[in-house]
């Protein structure tokens, strides 16, 4: 399983959106605050090619399977608890985490995500992708996908992040793409689990996020007890990239506040 590290202290594990790898998290990675270790993970399959790659186990694929490798991993770096960070399909992991092994979560943060599960529109939109990338390949997803993960300010005004986001998604092998986004349909709703959320949890949604719609964002923050809704301007649905500095500012005040309560 690959992984990206920085920093040192209090675990911090970032899980990354679909269909990109722990190279997301980059620009949190190059700012971690005193007092932390950030870790990023490649989901099952992301990132993979060559021998290494040659069985997965990808038959199957379940959010939860990512969230036990996410657990293995803990275990692996003697990591007994961390704050948990998820955006996306992260997001959905990290709900999977908190169902499996709460006790390893001290502290939750869900970025551009949601609770509930996918609607019939939305696992036709699956089927639909599934297809494209088993007839016309990891391009044609990404063409897909890119006017839709990131907002209309960033296509306008950082077409080099456009270009990275794609080349991000190329990098991934249609065996991956099609496993994550048959999880991603299959996946349980998360709803009902909210309001019993024990860790301080802090949900972040981008303004100009066509996926998942502010409403949803904010029942979200709404149901879990304590939490912090933080909304980014003139950002879509991949706000740790779109708008870095922002997001880290918010995830700084999170640990913060997280360091204050513990002190």
């Amino acid at each position: 399983m690959r992984y990206l590290e920085a920093g040192s202290g209090s675990p911090v594990l970032f899980i990354h959106a679909f269909p990109l790898s722990a190279d997301q998290w980059l620009p949190q990675l190059a700012r971690v605050p005193p007092g932390w270790r950030f870790v990023a993970a490649d989901l099952r399959g992301f990132r993979g090619h060559g021998p290494a790659f040659a069985d997965l186990g990808l038959d199957g694929l379940t959010i939860d399977r990512y969230a036990d490798d996410l657990v293995e991993l803990m275990s692996h770096l003697e990591i007994d608890r961390a704050v948990v960070v998820g955006i996306s399909m992260g997001g959905y992991v990290a709900f999977a985490l908190v169902r499996r092994a709460a006790a390893r979560v001290a502290g939750l943060v869900l970025a551009n995500t949601r609770s509930a599960a996918d609607s019939d529109e939305g696992r036709a939109k699956r089927d639909k992708l599934i297809e494209t990338a088993r007839t016309e390949g990891i391009a044609a997803v990404s063409a897909q996908m890119l006017p839709v993960l990131l907002g209309e300010t960033t296509r306008r005004e950082q077409p080099d992040l456009v270009e990275a986001v794609d080349r991000a998604i190329q990098r991934n092998t249609v065996d991956a793409v099609v496993a994550a986004a048959t999880a991603l349909k299959t996946r349980p709703d998360s709803t009902g689990m909210l309001p019993a959320l024990q860790m301080p949890a802090l949900v972040v949604h981008g303004a100009e996020d066509t996926i998942v719609p502010a409403a949803e964002a904010e029942a979200m923050a709404a149901a879990i007890p304590g939490a912090r809704l933080a909304v980014l301007p003139r950002t879509g649905h991949l706000s740790n990239l779109e708008a870095p500095l922002a997001f880290n500012h918010e995830i700084d005040r999170f640990l913060r506040e997280l360091g204050a309560a513990r002190s």
